[in-house]
């Protein structure tokens, strides 16, 4: 996710936990049992290889998949989803071992150096998704302690969440090591008596969540949408001093909460200059919200395979699908 993000914006039951080992191997057969078509695109332009990096969180597994199973069984392509961290995708589309990034959440270091200066790198459009990074709390604590949600009360109910790993002060609980976060600059700029402790991953803040709101113990943690787990519980939102523009220009000097994020879609340059008709399937694929939380869900409550995820939806979306397809 972006210098906002944790990623930038995914994110369990054992399925999802074990998503980034799962998608290891996926990168290596494509995705399954899934047959891929003799199909091409209406010019008879063959698709060839689409590589399409997976990020660890599982809205954007459930982006990948979506993408990758129309271009598998509508244009016959041959899927591959790498599984890597967000700047490592970056990398790899210049490089020329990945093809596409579907759902970016900023990284306007990366922008420069990829897609300004050494032009080896492409916006492809937006995804339609709109992405919001914070910190939440679960509903039990608004509820006890409903001056939670203002910053300024932060430091008041710090000892409250002093863990073995905080030294002594409020433990502010990450995610993945690779979500890039604003969250240490945060804490000393805003004078808050807390240490941010990361968690390891998506699977492990919502299981946090989970443990926190049934055993009633006291909980701030970094968190995102678009996220399936915000229909299972309602977590509350920490208020953090408005976002205004140049508020977060400098890393080290960031004093303010994070800004909405339109998600978008990367290409890489060599491959949107070759032909492929995935290349379009890329740049139109839009989807919202609640699409992406919806296939997330198939995945990560439902126990579903991303494809048999991704094919549930499809078959439920055939007039947005054929808009994709053009």
């Amino acid at each position: 996710m972006a210098r906002g993000l944790i990623r930038g914006r995914t994110r369990l039951v054992a399925i999802v936990a074990s998503v980034g080992l799962g998608l290891a191997g996926l990168a290596g057969c494509g995705s399954g049992s899934i047959k891929n078509s003799d199909a091409g695109s209406a010019s008879g332009k063959q698709c060839g290889d689409l590589r399409i990096a997976v990020n660890p969180w599982t809205g954007y597994v459930a982006n990948a998949h979506v993408i990758g199973y129309v271009a598998k069984t509508k244009l016959g392509c041959n899927v591959t989803y790498p599984d890597v961290k967000e700047e490592v995708g970056w990398q790899g589309m210049a490089s020329g071992s990945i093809d596409t990034i579907v759902e970016n959440w900023g990284h306007p270091d990366l922008v420069k150096k990829y897609i300004d200066e050494q032009k080896t790198v492409e916006d492809a459009g937006l995804t339609g998704g709109k992405g919001i990074i914070g910190w939440y709390v679960p509903p039990w604590m608004a509820q006890k302690y409903p001056d939670i949600t203002d910053w300024k009360n932060l430091n008041k109910y710090a000892s409250l969440f002093k863990t073995s790993e905080s030294g002594g002060k409020g433990q502010l609980l990450d995610g993945d090591p690779s979500y890039v976060t604003n969250d240490e600059a945060l804490v000393k700029n805003l004078n808050l008596n807390y240490k941010v402790v990361v968690g390891g991953s998506e699977a492990g803040l919502i299981q946090s969540f989970k443990t926190a709101e049934k055993n009633k113990t006291p909980l701030l943690a970094y968190f995102y949408e678009p996220q399936w787990f915000f229909s299972e519980m309602k977590l509350v939102h920490v208020n953090l001093p408005a976002h205004k523009a140049g508020c977060d220009a400098v890393a080290a000097k960031v004093n303010c909460d994070y800004p909405p994020y339109d998600l978008n879609k990367l290409i890489a340059t060599k491959f949107a200059k070759s032909g492929s008709p995935a290349v379009d399937l890329v740049k139109k694929f839009q989807w919202s919200n609640d699409d992406q939380n919806l296939v997330a869900k198939y995945i990560a409550a439902d126990g579903m395979s991303p494809d048999d995820a991704a094919k549930k939806w499809i078959d439920a979306n055939p007039d947005k699908v054929q808009a994709w397809l053009g």
